[in-house]
């Protein structure tokens, strides 16, 4: 099978406005099939961020090839919708016109069916009551779900989603990660996912790329082996456990590893 996305051995170095350069990212190879939902882990600083504006095509690489069903990717895709750590709504417009915004900014005009697709987004996101709402009058995880519908307007074959969940506390996060899946199922898409939270990404992908320290490179990709549709039980499954321990190795130092074993990791 011919994968949908492929980075391969991309490189990728900033310049700073005072002429020193940052490697961020250093002969990383990978590839995502159509519809598969991968997440990306790794240490603060290790270019995920980085592989996120490659694949949507706002920067492009220093090296190497980032390419979608075989076609490199030269400027951004209209294929590609992201979703961002906020939101970053409109305050003066409601939920709807929230949605509605970068189709009416990029054609001009909004459409009777593209009302209709957005009001039908807003109910898939669970905010069929409250599509009239201004920003200010929902919650955190209300205002990331009417993101995640803004994002899906456009039908993109590609969703790239930036650390969605950081700034919501634990019990919505894990709320919005459940609901993630339902979105996900409902309307299926190539997924890349940024996350620092292990246990998001194992609870969430059919497949974890584990990154190094900066320049980030690919460390190992685990395919995540657990039945789906995920539900509470799949937390309390060893294997889940198993592959947790197996991508903290890789995050934490060895030095450190026994200390954090018996805590919590996000």
């Amino acid at each position: 099978m011919q994968p949908y996305v492929s980075f391969e051995h991309v490189g990728h170095t900033y310049t700073l406005a005072n002429g020193q350069s940052v490697n961020a990212l250093n002969d990383v190879n990978f590839q995502i099939n159509k519809h598969e939902f991968v997440a990306v882990v790794g240490p603060s600083g290790c270019g995920k961020s980085t592989l996120l504006r490659l694949l949507s095509g706002l920067i492009q690489p220093t090296q190497g090839q980032v390419k979608v069903f075989n076609q490199s990717i030269t400027q951004p895709r209209d294929d590609v919708g992201i979703v961002f750590q906020k939101p970053t709504l409109l305050p003066w417009l409601s939920v709807l016109d929230n949605v509605l915004f970068p189709l009416k900014h990029k054609y001009g005009v909004v459409a009777k069916k593209d009302k209709e697709q957005a009001l039908l987004l807003i109910e898939m996101v669970g905010l069929k009551d409250f599509s009239q709402r201004r920003p200010d009058q929902l919650s955190g995880g209300m205002q990331q779900r009417v993101g995640i519908a803004r994002a899906l307007l456009l039908d993109p074959d590609i969703l790239i989603m930036d650390e969605p969940f950081s700034a919501l506390d634990a019990l919505t996060r894990e709320e919005m990660g459940f609901e993630l899946l339902k979105i996900w199922n409902e309307k299926p898409k190539t997924v890349l996912f940024i996350t620092h939270s292990i246990s998001e990404a194992v609870l969430l992908a059919d497949k974890v790329f584990v990154m190094s320290e900066r320049p980030g490179t690919l460390a190992e990709a685990i395919n995540i082996d657990l039945p789906r549709p995920r539900s509470l039980q799949t937390i309390q499954d060893s294997l889940f456990s198993n592959y947790t321990s197996r991508i903290r190795k890789h995050i934490y130092k060895q030095a450190n590893i026994e200390d954090v074993s018996t805590k919590t990791v996000a």
